[in-house]
């Protein structure tokens, strides 16, 4: 250990010592490095982006339920006879399995008119039928939610969104709604309730008990389970699929469990595909500069033959010529390392605005301790591969016939 620290402390010494011939001798890593450092901080930096993107745009706690509707035989798409759906009153048991980790939502969808009361007024809306828990993420306005007695009494009851209460009424308060008819495929429903907008779909909501069996059948209703954490998706998911096989067991390829997590995946993959191939492009240039600093070392070894023939002389081993000039080449290549790691930064923090400023997003490059890290490993290994031949050869001198060479 000793003699390893008194070799780096040569090494900085010389190094300091010969200041403009260090700095040439590692302006290949000083780029390279630079690059990779550039690269890597903007590519991690898309990876964050997407991932704000996706978990923006996909709930990654979600795990959708789907039923096939359809089969492929021969590469031909077949509308089946016959295939296993879920009730609200499975969904239920499903959910009881799986209630201390998660909520679960249940909704049915299909279009149609509305008829004002007493009226011929028609109006095309979007009718959910629904449970209870889907309104975790709606504003309620006035009135109240469909509630879990309405479900079990298949009470006549709907909700309304701001859009069609503003075609029912001309009045900003809608609580002259609330009680009234509402006629919609020869039933009629009493709205209870009013809701803040989302979007501008004019949509309306009942109990999904009131769906008859075989519009369900027809169209099976989307089913999700939102884990309370991510880190539960992936055992909600098994336990899912455990409780389908149990109580669908002749007909349990009829369904799909679905989560989001592939989304994350596929960018992974695509963005560690793009970090090796740039990687490998800018490597050229860190190969570049580890040639550099074995060139410089060979110079050197040439230069400084006496001092090896003395060295060697009064005891020195070959062990210790070899020490003695790889810790020189992993000094250099940690220069250049350091400074190619501050042209980077340098590079990525001038390079952001002009992203931002072009693609008008709110882009910003990543610093990770992944980069770091293959910094550090980049900076050892130039330094043992490219300084390992010239500390070979150094090693080999002959102590009387380089001495002699002065």
């Amino acid at each position: 250990m000793l003699k390893l620290l008194i070799s780096f402390k040569m090494a900085f010494r010389d190094a300091k010592n010969n200041l403009f011939h260090t700095i040439l001798s590692v302006l290949g890593i000083v780029i390279g490095v630079a690059a990779l450092v550039g690269i890597l901080s903007l590519i991690d930096g898309m990876e964050k982006y997407a991932h704000q993107q996706i978990s923006s745009t996909t709930m990654l706690e979600a795990i959708t339920i789907t039923t096939s509707t359809v089969s492929y035989e021969d590469n031909i798409k077949i509308a089946k006879q016959d295939y296993a759906f879920f009730t609200y009153p499975l969904f239920t048991k499903l959910l009881k399995e799986v209630a201390d980790r998660s909520k679960g939502y249940m909704r049915y969808q299909e279009s149609g008119y509305i008829y004002e009361a007493d009226s011929n007024k028609r109006k095309g809306v979007l009718l959910s039928g629904i449970i209870d828990t889907w309104y975790d993420n709606l504003t309620l306005i006035e009135g109240r939610f469909i509630s879990k007695n309405d479900l079990t009494d298949k009470d006549s009851v709907v909700v309304l969104n701001q859009i069609i209460a503003a075609h029912l009424t001309k009045e900003e308060d809608y609580k002259n709604l609330i009680g009234q008819s509402l006629s919609y495929k020869n039933g009629y429903y009493t709205i209870i309730g009013i809701i803040d907008t989302k979007g501008k779909t004019s949509s309306i909501y009942i109990p999904i008990t009131l769906i008859s069996p075989d519009k369900i059948q027809a169209k099976p209703p989307e089913i999700r389970l939102i884990a309370n954490s991510v880190e539960d998706v992936a055992q909600i998911k098994e336990e899912a699929l455990a409780w389908i096989s149990q109580h669908f067991k002749e007909s349990k390829s009829d369904f799909k469990v679905l989560t989001n997590e592939f989304r994350v995946e596929q960018a992974n993959q695509g963005f560690l595909m793009f970090r090796i191939v740039m990687g490998m492009i800018v490597g050229i240039s860190v190969l570049v500069g580890g040639i550099g600093v074995m060139n410089v070392l060979l110079i050197s070894v040439n230069e400084r033959t006496v001092e090896i023939g003395v060295r060697k002389a009064v005891g020195a081993k070959p062990k210790d010529i070899v020490l003695q000039f790889l810790t020189e080449s992993i000094t250099i290549s940690a220069i250049g390392s350091i400074l190619g790691l501050i042209l980077g930064v340098l590079f990525t923090m001038g390079a952001v605005p002009l992203i931002t400023h072009f693609t008008k997003m709110p882009f910003q490059a990543a610093y990770t301790l992944n980069t770091m890290l293959i910094i550090s490993i980049v900076a050892i290994l130039v330094g043992i591969v490219f300084g390992t031949y010239p500390a070979i050869k150094a090693s080999k001198l002959d102590p009387v016939e380089a001495i002699r060479r002065e």
